[in-house]
């Protein structure tokens, strides 16, 4: 059978048995898409010439290899989720801030938590000093995560939560505040970012060694499998790995890396992979070389889809898509002649879009000055809407594909990224790499590698080393935190403190204490324990006792 008929042949089957069933339970968002001048719009193109490796290489959207998209219809059916990451000062400011984002048309919600409760520290922690509400909104203890969403419910949005060592308490918070709502668990949608490889690599905000850190996550992998079946329980972290420097090959690389690592450790403690594997995400960055961009997210999809089918023998195809969120390049916003960054962010939006992404948050203009104001933020959103709603991309999957450029550079990321994989292979895998120093020194050399670039102006960033302005004092406005939160959630835990059933909250922590020195799953008690108002940096401090903190030997 020639190629040509080959292709035909599995195109009929591809429509029989995935798109109709989808478009059956899913009508695109028109029955007809044109051009402006009325020119038909495929819902997608077929290669014209004979292309033996067409099936293998590209295939069908939503459906295996999945270099093409993991929804056979994509924009067609609906656009991605777009969501803009905030969170401020206190629970209140935050939650004014999420209602205007909704009352705009973001359809998602992606909250970003400050410095203390990203390590699992309360607001009056003597280590929370000076931190609190600064880079995020403070939560810690359940109360805070009612009044963070109020008004909101949970049933009907879609919400991701930047948080990673102490992800599985935050999630509890969520869970009790949703059953408080009279929400159907089952029904909740949303992400934990919930990945400490990558905080071991390039973040940070680590709190315990990476063993419990791991059973904390095959924990959540377990509990949200049975009980929250639509929640994504990780996402896989390209984006600060590349915000520290790497390069779009590292970045995919070293994130499958750590994909693989966890899978690895769900299955050895027991889990089914076609039962967590559907709910594992990834979150990539979008940076500036469009192109190389866009082929890294087709690229991702069709090393995955291998990865879980041929290294862990999924069935599942749910288990063998990759999805993904992307945020636009934080490392790429420049001080200077901010208002640049406009156009920065659009193109890394548009890359994003043509990549094919499931959720985007793009930045505003203003986040390399402080944090964004509501002007800012509403441009950002704006944004995404212009690409979806006027520019026409969303009308077609996969749109690139079979461009001689674009493919050529999604098999040069793939071959390249593959490379360093079977490096880290050979190490002993991701953990063994970074308590190696591999990935972060190799991280290191690449950032050098273009700040080098950039002072010798072999790269040009527009306004920085090249095309400036003497700029006068700035005309925009911005957003301060009022020293005053501090102190407003500190006497807020105090009453807390005063007024809830303290046995009741030393009884669950004392069982939390002993689960942790054994295997049981640690989200009930967790939820138990936050519904009885244990706060973040106590259900913490019980596991610190226990655990110890992780302290890098490099």
């Amino acid at each position: 059978m020639n190629p040509t008929e080959k292709i035909k042949r599995a195109f009929a089957e591809w429509e029989e048995k995935v798109l109709k069933p989808v478009l059956k339970r899913f009508p695109e968002r028109k029955e007809r898409f044109t051009t402006s001048s009325e020119i038909p719009v495929p819902r997608f193109l077929l290669p014209e010439d004979p292309d033996p490796d067409y099936l293998e290489k590209l295939g069908f959207p939503g459906a295996a290899p999945f270099t093409r998209g993991v929804q056979p219809t994509m924009y067609r059916g609906r656009f991605w989720t777009m969501r803009q990451y905030a969170g401020y000062a206190t629970a209140e400011e935050s939650n004014a801030r999420y209602r205007y984002l909704l009352s705009q048309g973001q359809t998602g919600l992606s909250v970003a938590f400050d410095l203390p409760t990203q390590i699992g520290y309360d607001a009056d922690d003597p280590m929370a000093l000076g931190e609190v509400g600064r880079v995020g909104v403070s939560v810690s203890s359940l109360e805070d995560m009612e009044i963070l969403f109020r008004g909101i419910p949970l049933e009907k949005v879609s919400t991701s939560m930047t948080i990673n060592a102490p992800a599985a308490i935050l999630l509890a918070m969520y869970i009790a505040v949703a059953k408080k709502q009279g929400a159907d668990i089952r029904k909740l949608r949303g992400t934990i970012q919930n990945d400490i490889l990558k905080e071991y690599i390039a973040r940070g905000t680590y709190i315990f060694p990476p063993k419990p850190s791991m059973r904390l996550i095959t924990d959540t992998f377990k509990f949200c499998a049975e009980h929250v079946p639509k929640w994504n329980t990780i996402s896989i972290s390209g984006y600060h790995i590349r915000e520290a420097g790497a390069t779009a090959v590292q970045e995919l690389a070293f994130t499958l890396a750590n994909g693989i690592a966890y899978v690895q450790a769900a299955v050895d403690v027991g889990l089914d992979v076609d039962t967590f594997g559907p709910q594992l995400s990834f979150f990539f960055n979008a940076h500036n070389n469009f192109f190389e961009e866009i082929a890294k997210f087709r690229a991702a999809r069709r090393m995955w889809a291998k990865i879980m089918r041929e290294r862990f023998g999924a069935r599942n195809p749910k288990a063998w898509r990759l999805r993904f969120h992307t945020q636009t390049a934080g490392s790429t916003l420049t001080a200077q002649q901010p208002e640049n960054n406009i156009v920065r962010v659009a193109l890394q939006a548009l890359a994003a879009v043509l990549g094919g992404t499931q959720s985007l948050h793009t930045n505003s203009m203003d986040e390399a000055l402080w944090l964004p104001t509501e002007k800012s933020v509403r441009i950002a959103l704006r944004t995404q809407q212009i690409i979806a709603y006027e520019s026409g991309v969303a009308d077609t999957v996969d749109p690139l594909a079979g461009s001689y450029f674009v493919e050529y550079l999604t098999d040069e990321l793939e071959s390249r990224a593959e490379a360093l994989i079977a490096k880290i292979d050979e190490m002993g895998g991701a953990m063994a790499a970074i308590e190696k120093g591999y990935i972060q020194n190799e991280i290191q050399e690449s950032a050098y590698r273009y700040q080098q670039a950039l002072e010798r102006k072999e790269q040009i960033v527009v306004g920085v080393n090249a095309f400036q302005t003497e700029e006068e004092e700035r005309d925009l406005e911005s957003l301060k935190v009022d020293p005053e939160v501090e102190k407003r959630q500190r006497r807020r835990l105090a009453e807390l403190r005063a007024r809830r059933d303290n046995a009741a909250v030393a009884e669950i922590l004392a069982r939390i204490e002993q689960a942790a020195r054994g295997d049981e799953n640690l989200l009930p008690l967790f939820i138990t324990a936050v519904e009885r108002y244990a706060t973040l940096g106590e259900i913490t401090g019980v596991l610190r006792k226990v655990w110890g903190e992780y302290r890098p030997s490099i």
